[in-house]
């Protein structure tokens, strides 16, 4: 009897084992009974029919609003759908999906918004930049009601809890979107660290969540914020860390920023052997933000090949070109489709999880993410 339930639950949650959720996996036996019950008579598009948020392959969300923040930054308010829970831990970074022109885009965002139980929406913060593609449409281009995809929050850069008694904060432009997020939870729980956050921005214009920032300093005397306007100023010597917060050596530092002033942070902490106190978040663009997935699919036995789309999955590009791919459900859910990826790398629709070479996918379901060869 035992034997047959756990079969029956294997069963039941199988259609959706491989979409990451941040709630109880009963959730998952949910979506996945969800998904059996609409296969193959009733695909999971039924379920986006009745509610675009509703879906057993993947995390979606929905674009509540837009707010800016300074001229090249904006705040993306987000209303996640099924499955996703806000017991992410402050500091950490989600995974959005957005279609634009036809093709999906990926990028993951610090989450600028507090971790609370019931809470209906998620935040992130966004700053364009003209090598960010994907960045600048959600600052400029994004409208209300735009669904997108979700990955689960993940990142390590988060404090502990209880917090250390002293901090220190180093970032510069949107590096302060994962700090802000841990300032507004410390906030929330009523914790009050001694607290020196050390920021750089070209202006005071520029200075993103300026006016927050300066509410803060007033409002609690245990967090100090010293400005760093490098167009006037110049950039902070870090050798020279002292002048700015003289017992920096005595905190626990969290650094959030560009490359080259993380670069800097860490050759000062190496210096005087505190690597170990020092914490670092680096923000890159990933190469699917710059042109969007899709890329050259190559099939190596019949030598055939076909440029997809973000929103083609590998077994449609196979299809198209005259391959007999091994198929079922088309959904992910009964692994006939499964095949190893030769080289490249694709990434999964339901997840937003990339996978590499020698990696074993499933082509219903999956897409390129760049030139890739599959041995079929």
């Amino acid at each position: 009897m035992v034997t047959a339930m756990r079969r029956l639950a294997r069963w039941s949650i199988r259609p959706a084992k491989n979409v990451e959720t941040a709630v109880s996996p009963k959730v998952n036996v949910l979506r996945g009974l969800t998904a059996r019950a609409t296969t193959p008579l009733l695909p999971d598009d039924y379920l986006k029919m009745l509610n675009p948020l509703w879906s057993a392959r993947e995390l979606r969300g929905e674009v509540v609003d837009v707010q800016r923040e300074t001229e090249d930054t904006a705040t993306v308010t987000i209303k996640p759908g099924w499955g996703f829970a806000a017991d992410y831990q402050p500091g950490q970074y989600v995974g959005i999906g957005l279609r634009v022109d036809g093709r999906w885009h990926w990028r993951s965002y610090s989450l600028t918004s507090v971790p609370q139980r019931g809470a209906k929406h998620i935040t992130i913060t966004v700053k364009a930049t003209p090598e960010g593609f994907l960045s600048s449409h959600l600052v400029n281009g994004v409208a209300p009601g735009t669904i997108v995809r979700l990955a689960k929050p993940k990142g390590d850069f988060a404090l502990p809890n209880p917090p250390p008694e002293k901090l220190l904060f180093i970032s510069a432009g949107s590096g302060i979107t994962p700090v802000i997020a841990i300032l507004r939870s410390l906030s929330v729980r009523g914790q009050q660290p001694d607290i020196v956050h050390v920021h750089s921005a070209p202006s005071e214009a520029s200075v993103i969540f300026r006016d927050e920032l300066r509410a803060l300093e007033k409002r609690h005397p245990s967090y100090r914020l010293h400005l760093q306007l490098t167009e006037t100023a110049g950039h902070l010597d870090f050798t020279r860390l002292d002048g700015a917060v003289a017992d920096w050596r005595a905190r626990s530092t969290w650094a959030c920023g560009p490359a080259q002033m993380l670069d800097d942070v860490e050759d000062a902490f190496h210096r005087v052997g505190l690597d170990a106190a020092l914490h670092v978040e680096r923000f890159t663009i990933e190469r699917t933000d710059k042109g969007g997935e899709g890329g050259t699919v190559t099939f190596a036995v019949s030598g055939k090949s076909i440029e997809i789309d973000g929103a083609t999955s590998l077994l449609e590009a196979g299809e198209k070109v005259g391959i007999q791919m091994p198929f079922g459900c088309r959904m992910g859910i009964c692994q006939t489709c499964v095949l190893a990826l030769e080289e490249g790398h694709v990434r999964d629709f339901r997840s937003g999880v990339e996978h590499g070479a020698g990696d074993r996918i499933n082509t219903c379901v999956s897409t390129a993410s760049g030139n890739c060869t599959l041995k079929v």
